[in-house]
């Protein structure tokens, strides 16, 4: 008999983040594992229960798109209350919210009423995202919105650890350092999981990449970033350690292969570089379909993977040094908790401390000599498919899900 999760995700329907669509919709229910997905809808979205998307979930519900921001969230939680009061034992084997503190503190009294187990997924500290925004708006200017925006995040982040993760039947978390911070919060060990972001190895190995470099930069030594743009992934630090990589090898570049939802911060990351004397080593390409952006981080000679460090950003499992080394690229990570344990276990990249000299000597020592880089770096895609692959990750998801269940 196949296990049927009933799950409420704040993203747009379809999704494409490939922790659910890929985890749950792809993977999972080679295992048995069912999912009724519950999201946002996108201008696009139909009306009500769709029939199954081609992400594989067993229902996809989104309602109507609202134009209107509040009435739009209104729409979302009724129907989430919809699903809700739908759900019974007899097509219900637990109800999973991720990352939604209001919605996870409805679906625990109706799984609590209904006697259906209920388990929290925790992929991002959101709460914690959002005071430490609105404090950084205050900083700035004292709106009435970011005061709003504070008390948000404050009175969810008190629910979230006082009524929510306490009273749930599991917690799933997306790291092991995640897990450590719950754990200081008083959740209890056992009645957690880590579940790490992947890889989907079947499609990359389905994909045949020829190598590509920008005109003009043929045979200059190249550096590449895959990802956002965001002002919040510290970028300035990557153009940093290029300076110092410069004044050794005074050709190499960068190629940033991606954009921001704020146009402004890809702006004033150019405008850093254009004040660094970077104007001529450091491209943007904005965002490319993968048929693209592979083909011109193939052709670099080293991929950078920086992820700013702090509370929120320790506790995350960064996607791209995955997607590197999965490619058999030589790659550069800095000291994230995730990143230390996946590249100290694959000897495949390079580790760094977080700071730009700390990056730049990686930098130079892969620049000095690619064909042997490139050689260590072919143990990256063996351990990846072994370690943190969405096959593997979706079998150790199984087996607790029907462990959870004979509990």
């Amino acid at each position: 008999m196949p296990l049927k999760i009933l799950q409420f995700v704040p993203e747009s329907l379809p999704t494409f983040r490939a922790d659910v669509a890929v985890l749950f919709g792809k993977y999972l229910p080679r295992h048995g594992v069912e999912c009724d997905i519950v999201g946002m809808p996108t201008p696009a979205s139909s009306a009500a229960s769709a029939t199954p998307a081609a992400q594989g979930f067993r229902s996809v519900r989104s309602g109507r798109f609202r134009h209107n921001r509040i009435a739009r969230e209104l729409a979302f939680q009724w129907t989430c209350l919809r699903a809700l009061l739908a759900a019974t034992r007899a097509n219900c084997d637990a109800i999973q919210v991720r990352d939604m503190v209001p919605t996870g503190l409805m679906a625990l009294l109706a799984a609590r009423l209904k006697g259906i187990p209920f388990y929290y997924w925790v992929s991002f500290l959101i709460s914690e995202g959002r005071i430490e925004r609105a404090r950084s708006s205050l900083a700035q200017r004292r709106t009435v919105r970011a005061r709003l925006v504070l008390c948000k995040g404050l009175v969810e982040r008190w629910l979230l650890y006082r009524v929510v993760l306490p009273r749930a039947d599991h917690v799933f978390v997306q790291s092991d350092a995640m897990l450590e911070l719950m754990r200081g919060h008083g959740i209890a060990a056992q009645r957690m999981s880590a579940v790490p972001m992947g890889v989907d190895t079947e499609v990359l190995g389905q994909q045949s990449i020829a190598e590509c470099r920008p005109a003009g930069w043929e045979s200059v030594p190249l550096l590449g970033y895959l990802g956002t743009l965001d002002q919040s992934r510290q970028l300035e630090r990557l153009l940093d350690a290029l300076l110092i990589v410069r004044q050794q090898l005074p050709d190499a570049c960068l190629l940033l292969i991606g954009a921001s939802d704020t146009p402004s911060d890809v702006d004033e990351l150019l405008d850093y570089a254009q004040r660094a004397g970077l104007a001529d080593a450091v491209r943007v390409t904005g965002w490319l379909p993968s048929s693209q952006a592979w083909p011109l981080l193939a052709g670099t000679d080293a991929a950078l993977s920086y992820f700013p460090r702090g509370t929120i950003g320790d506790v995350c499992s960064p996607t791209k040094l995955l997607e590197y080394l999965a490619l058999c690229l030589p790659a550069v990570g800095n000291d994230n908790p995730d990143q230390v344990r996946v590249l100290s276990d694959s000897q495949a990249g390079w580790l760094t401390a977080s700071n730009p000299a700390a990056m730049a000597v990686a930098m130079t020592e892969i620049l000095r000599d690619v064909p042997a880089a490139r050689a260590r770096a072919l143990a990256g895609a063996p351990y990846i498919e072994a370690q943190r692959s969405y096959r593997v990750l979706a079998a150790e998801l199984a087996q607790r899900y029907r462990a959870l269940a004979a509990a």
